[in-house]
């Protein structure tokens, strides 16, 4: 968050927009900037997450679009009592399918080691905390980034497009992170996912425009994805149960892209948060080509899955939920990824619906296993 009062363009006057802007703003970077109060990365080590055998499967097939919004019966209250998962069920969410560019299909198994059960405890509540409607609703709280000078640049550069209508947030030099159901449905691979592009906004025009120039106006460079990873836990057979806690896949690009990454992080408990806000950009259906940021107060959570107020379109699913935090061990404000939004959750409560905007949280388990698939060791995945 920090300088983002400089940066934020939203679709109004961008004058009128500032002083609102920066009375948000102030608790935060009270927060960030105070020597006696800075929010800290936790200090642990994760569990081990390793590959044990993969075996061929027959070549998928590819039906449907992508639906770009998750429809469950399970809201928080249903997550926080479901069972605590067994080893053996966290071994069976945990494996994972990968598809190749070629049309290839393999599954993998893991091992788990260094886990302890402690983990899966879900955070506190806290007392009186409240729930409010997805939708946009009032004034829409969402801010389009439309400097090319900031879009080009970190923590913006981060976020990209997917051929299948998603967002997603670069974490490796050739790595994205996104939203399972971007393509996969929970039962099949959607339409286009064999083909999956991912889009970097770039400059229209190859030289520099004259300073006087109105036509600031960006294009999406494509790169093709070498291969997708699912975890098992979405691939359930049926995408509106607890496998929303699984909504989150890794693509291997088939060249590197060349800009900054985000970093991956163990997600920390809202109660952590600096000023308890979560921040994501992506690219929302509704403002074609525009890349959106937003950022609000964390709700509701549960272990895996964590529950925000903030505005959202159909399009922005995929987008890296991030924080900015103090980090004890390099000494230095790091920014990572702690989720994965997954987008507008419809919950029929007593035929009554209620939605909720919902994230998937890195758990240290996650992190083990995106980290592995990013780096391809465990030995570089033991800090989270």
């Amino acid at each position: 968050m920090d300088g983002m009062v400089q940066i934020i363009s939203s679709s109004t006057n961008m004058v009128s927009m500032l002083h609102p802007i920066l009375f948000l703003l102030l608790p935060l970077l009270h927060v960030q900037s105070s020597s006696h109060q800075k929010p800290q990365w936790p200090l642990q080590r994760v569990p081990v997450v390793v590959p044990q055998q993969t075996e061929e499967r027959p070549p998928p097939s590819f039906i449907g679009p992508a639906h770009l919004e998750v429809t469950s019966s399970c809201g928080p209250e249903c997550h926080k009592e479901a069972p605590t998962p067994s080893y053996w069920d966290l071994r069976h969410f945990l494996s994972y399918e990968t598809l190749h560019s070629n049309g290839q299909l393999t599954e993998t198994v893991v091992g788990i080691y260094g886990f302890n059960p402690n983990m899966l405890k879900s955070p506190a509540a806290e007392p009186g905390r409240s729930r409010t409607k997805r939708q946009i609703f009032g004034h829409d709280g969402r801010f389009s980034i439309v400097d090319q000078d900031f879009l080009l640049n970190y923590p913006f550069s981060t976020a990209v497009k997917l051929s299948t209508g998603c967002s997603g947030t670069l974490v490796g030099n050739q790595h994205v992170l996104t939203a399972a159901h971007c393509i996969h449905d929970g039962k099949n691979y959607v339409k286009g996912t064999q083909r999956l592009r991912v889009g970097f906004l770039k400059p229209r025009h190859k030289d520099p425009l004259p300073n006087n120039s109105t036509d600031n106006k960006m294009k999406f460079q494509w790169i093709r994805v070498k291969r997708t990873h699912v975890p098992k836990g979405w691939i359930k057979g049926n995408a509106n149960e607890i496998g929303m806690d699984y909504d989150y896949s890794l693509l291997e690009l088939k060249k590197a892209h060349k800009r900054k990454h985000m970093k991956l992080g163990v997600s920390p408990s809202a109660q952590q948060l600096p000023g308890k806000r979560v921040q994501f950009s992506g690219f929302d259906n509704d403002r074609p080509g525009q890349l959106v940021y937003r950022f609000c107060k964390a709700g509701d959570e549960t272990y895996d899955l964590l529950y925000q107020h903030c505005d959202a379109q159909p399009g922005a699913s995929g987008s890296g939920v991030y924080a900015r935090m103090w980090d004890r061990r390099r000494r230095r404000w790091e920014r990572k990824v702690i989720g994965i939004f997954s987008g507008h959750q419809w919950v029929d409560l007593n035929g009554a619906p209620q939605e909720f905007n919902v994230a998937v949280r890195i758990t240290p388990l996650k992190y083990a296993q995106i980290c592995y698939w990013i780096k391809g060791n465990y030995m570089d995945c033991r800090d989270g």
